[in-house]
């Protein structure tokens, strides 16, 4: 029987029980991890661990546990109260046909979805040579000098590129003009995030563009309503002035128009989930964004560059700035932290599957489409309010709209209400000859029959010839070479092949929580029911998901103490972001605005500061202890320094440097006393679950990262959920979305492009809370602690462990769900450097640990509850391993410009070469264990250097030449 700490778990006659397979280690294993640890059972290491004045007052209340088959079925039959319904409403979120072999290979294979982010280049070659054509194929359909590695929606994107236009722009205006006849979410989530900068959105017809005074225009190309107008007026109206142009583009009409740096947009931003992604209730899809190569140095979000490795050959890495608000702080432009790197991958490999030939002839298709749709609908006697188009046609109805969005109901079909007397209608690649002869049955009672014969004549487009695009795209040969499904499956198998995820070996990164993201979780996310869905569909077509939605937030705030709970924010960045404008809405509904100061430990994520800024609070850092505690003398000068301003304080918990700080109560409770609200961060909610409660312990506001601690996978960098959770004052301020038909007098306004945000990927998180149950949950926070304080004992005696002096009784000093290795020391001794380990973890088949966060020269490593002790055992054995190696530094065996760590990662291809002139064997570097040789990853590229990829920047493909060679 597995034990929780307070009671018997579950009864394990019944092998078919979910939580057993999850949690990784089972009764013998705990036993003997205790033993090493020096605490007599797992309650009393939690006792110990944990601080009494913040345990849980009640239990979490959620369903009895389901088995796996029973959490399925259940969910089926949520999802079948969706209706799914042939969908015409366009808006940005078109049907698509995701290739099957990139479905099976890439959007339901581990090997691409449990990767993580990839800091550790060099084991993660693969998913980046996926980016750089994610990037390519961006730059080539813009005609934009450089794009970064996808953006979280959107409308985020273009929020983005209205703050990145004001930072590079000459102007000094603060006036962000948007087009009439962008996306509405687009312009609900620019609304949203100018309002605390201080910013002015003016909205009016793209025509008077150029009239308005301001430092930036946001256009639609083609427009919301189906127009497909030329940018070059609207651009050199805009830069008469000194302002610049963006363009929100849609990358399957790039293939026939013009492309918007050639009409003079300055940034383009778009989505590219019609390149075979599923609307899946608005995400997770990738975004783009794209500027001239002056503004590269201030692109927000994630970028692939090529660089070089120790042997001088090319190697993929992150460029410039990623993360940069760690380094930067609350001077960051940008909070984001995360991307969408999966569904970017199923982008880039949709583009290279059809090719420039297949992308243009599927672009193709649906401007005939639309071209026979106009031909037939104004031979029928109806006029539209668009003469140019490319995939959609705005219908003038005369009054009639609401008959026909209900005779087009009727006949299995969603339209989209444009206006009173307007109805839009938008094509995609699924549609059919026979599809649209159900339109226009719609459209005439059910007596027209479609004319084809022009379409089999080629009939003409409704792209003014002036726009039709002329220039090349898509000529790299990894978009014209793999064609044919086995040279495409080999292609995406030996790219897989290249990187190191969890379906190969542990990934030991502190703060990231890489857990077992199991296959019975996975499953829905491709069930037709949850994927086929328009966000913008009608409400009663949504019921599934509004269930999901209210039993998920349902658990959640069970899970976290707090009143009210929004799933819309689509990162944990977003999440930050929506608290603390509630926390703004909040303060301003009570005249107290000029609340603006937001107190910030040292030891915080660098997104805290970062969002803090970007809701316009400014921020004041408070000393932390050398036990990792916040300095409680420093916090009170602070408090009673800016107490009529004081806003908020943001506290991780346990810290970032893996502490439960044991004033947390007070912390809260003082902060209140002088008008301030109180954040948890979420990050570190493994260590919480079913054990303490934020909104019980004094947390007002919180995010959750559903990608880590729920248990949806981290995709090598994204999707992510980040919910925001509140307790009940501050719920009338959560996010809202008007464009989804939810109105809100109070509310902050949308933040993400979807009301439900990345919703196809809720069900993830549904099924793992459904299956483990109130008892599982609690279990799988118990492991997590009582596996890092495992690791922490195993490796006390060969490294500092930083910040876990609290607990003298315990062999480790008794951690929360992560312990820090100190490094320093070594390499004050040696010469190597907490990289060095990290690299040379890489021979012995682990990714590494995070690399110098929260503090610089150290290592941060969080097990997780999912790891069994014989993987636990296996880290730590090389990691003992690489110490005794450090040894052999100090002791002079090795030198220290010569030995297996400086010199990590060895390729193949280097220990094959006939020469070797290092001071230690090839076995040595390729074998440092035994258990190798019978297993072995193997690297595709030596140490990168980012030094020379920063001074040398290329993110794009390689050059044809290096194909040649």
């Amino acid at each position: 029987m597995l034990m929780s700490a307070n009671k018997p778990l579950v009864a394990l006659e019944n092998a078919a029980e979910f939580h057993a397979r999850h949690i990784g280690p089972d009764a013998a294993d705990e036993a003997g991890m205790l033993s090493v640890i020096g605490a007599a059972s797992r309650r009393a290491l939690i006792d110990a661990v944990v601080p009494a004045n913040i345990k849980r007052s009640n239990a979490m209340n959620l369903p009895a546990v389901a088995s796996e088959a029973q959490a399925l079925a259940e969910l089926k039959a949520m999802a079948a109260q969706n209706k799914v319904l042939k969908s015409y409403i366009g808006q940005g979120y078109y049907d698509t046909l995701t290739p099957g072999v990139i479905l099976r290979n890439i959007l339901e294979n581990p090997a691409w979805y449990t990767a993580y982010t990839p800091y550790q280049a060099e084991i993660s070659q693969g998913r980046m040579e996926a980016l750089v054509n994610f990037q390519t194929m961006v730059t080539d359909l813009t005609g934009m000098a450089i794009a970064n590695g996808s953006m979280l929606d959107e409308a985020t994107a273009a929020a983005e590129a209205m703050t990145l236009a004001l930072r590079v722009g000459k102007s000094k205006s603060q006036v962000f003009f948007v087009a009439d006849d962008v996306l509405p979410q687009t312009l609900e989530v620019v609304q949203t995030r100018a309002k605390p900068l201080g910013l002015t959105v003016q909205v009016g017809p793209a025509a008077d563009a150029g009239k308005s005074e301001c430092f930036a225009a946001l256009l639609q190309y083609p427009g919301v309503q189906g127009d497909v107008r030329s940018l070059q007026a609207a651009a050199d109206a805009v830069h008469g002035q000194g302002a610049l142009l963006i363009a929100a583009a849609d990358l399957l009409a790039l293939t026939l128009i013009k492309a918007p740096a050639e009409l003079g947009a300055d940034i383009a931003v778009g989505n590219t989930q019609r390149f075979g992604m599923p609307m899946g209730n608005g995400g997770p899809h990738a975004a783009y964004m794209a500027c001239k190569d002056e503004y590269k140095r201030s692109l927000p979000g994630r970028l692939v560059g090529v660089s070089i490795d120790a042997h001088g050959a090319p190697a993929y890495r992150l460029a410039l700035q990623t993360r940069e608000q760690h380094i930067r702080r609350e001077k960051a432009t940008s909070n984001i932290c995360t991307a969408q790197v999966l569904p970017a991958v199923v982008a880039s490999m949709y583009a290279v599957y059809h090719g420039p030939v297949g992308l243009k002839r599927i672009a193709q298709r649906v401007a005939s489409f639309t071209a026979v749709l106009a031909q037939s609908l104004q031979g029928l006697g109806w006029t539209l309010a668009n003469t140019s188009a490319f995939d959609t046609l705005t219908v003038n109805t005369g009054g009639k709209t609401d008959g026909i969005l209900a005779a087009a109901v009727a006949a299995g079909m969603n339209l989209r209400r444009s206006a009173i007397d307007t109805v839009s209608i938008s094509l995609d690649e699924t549609t059919t000859r026979a599809d649209l002869q159900a339109l226009l049955a719609v459209f005439s009672a059910g007596k027209a029959v479609a004319d084809f014969s022009a379409f089999e004549k080629g009939v003409a487009s409704l792209i003014p010839a002036e726009l039709q695009r002329t220039s090349a795209y898509l000529t790299h040969p990894v978009f014209n070479r793999y064609h044919s499904e086995t040279e495409m499956l080999r292609y995406l198998r030996g790219l897989s092949d290249k990187d190191l995820a969890l379906d190969r070996s542990m990934i030991p990164l502190g703060s990231c929580t890489m857990k077992l993201n199991a296959t019975s979780e996975m499953i829905p996310i491709t069930w037709p029911e949850f994927a086929n869905i328009h966000p913008f569909a009608p409400h009663d077509q949504l019921k599934g998901y509004a269930l999901l939605n209210e039993q998920l937030t349902a658990w959640l705030c069970q899970a976290t103490g707090y009143a009210g709970i929004s799933l819309q924010p689509n990162a944990g960045s977003q999440g930050e972001y929506a608290g603390l404008l509630a926390i703004k809405a909040f303060h301003e509904a009570r005249q107290e605005g000029h609340r603006k100061i937001c107190l910030i430990p040292e030891s915080a994520h660098g997104t805290n500061p970062a969002s803090a800024q970007m809701v316009g609070m400014t921020v004041v850092v408070t000393k932390c202890d050398k036990e990792g505690n916040i300095d409680l003398v420093d916090l009170k000068a602070k408090c009673e320094q800016h107490s009529a301003n004081l806003a908020a304080i943001m506290i991780t918990y346990p810290s970032t440097y893996g502490v439960f700080d044991t004033h947390v109560k007070e912390i809260c409770a003082l902060v209140k006393s002088h008008g301030g609200r109180v954040y948890v961060d979420g990050a570190n909610m493994n260590a919480l679950v079913g054990v303490a409660a934020p909104g019980e312990f004094g947390g007002d506001v919180s995010h959750l990262n559903l990608h880590k601690t729920f248990c949806i996978p981290h995709g090598g960098g994204g999707p992510g959920v980040g919910p925001v959770c509140v307790v009940a004052d501050l719920v009338p301020y959560l996010p809202t979305h008007r464009s989804g038909g939810y109105a809100s007098e109070t509310a902050i306004g949308a933040v993400s492009a979807a009301p439900l945000g990345n919703a196809a990927v809720l069900p993830i998180s549904w099924m793992y809370c459904r299956m483990m149950g109130a008892d599982g949950l609690q279990a799988a926070t118990e492991v997590a602690i009582l596996s890092a304080n495992y690791v922490a004992a195993r490796l006390a005696d060969a490294f500092d462990i930083h910040f876990s002096s609290n607990v003298t009784s315990l062999k480790g000093g008794g951690v929360a769900h992560e312990c820090i290795l100190d490094i320093r020391p070594l390499k004050d001794a040696t010469g190597v450097g907490a990289e060095d380990v990290a690299k040379r973890l890489i021979d012995y088949g682990f990714h590494a640990p995070t690399l110098s966060f929260p503090v610089a020269g150290t290592l941060m490593v969080e097990p997780t509850e999912s790891e069994s002790k014989f993987e636990l055992d296996r880290f730590c054995d090389a990691m003992l391993a690489i110490r005794a190696e450090i040894t052999k530094v100090a002791d002079g065996t090795w030198s220290r410009e010569d030995n297996p760590l400086v010199n990590a990662p060895h390729t193949a291809e280097a220990l094959l070469k006939a020469e070797w002139s290092h001071g230690y064997s090839r076995e040595e570097a390729a074998y440092p264990v035994a258990t190798l040789r019978r297993q072995k990853y193997w690297v595709p590229v030596g140490r990168v250097d980012n030094v020379w990829g920063d001074r040398n920047l290329s993110c794009s493909c390689p050059p044809m030449s290096d194909y040649e060679a």
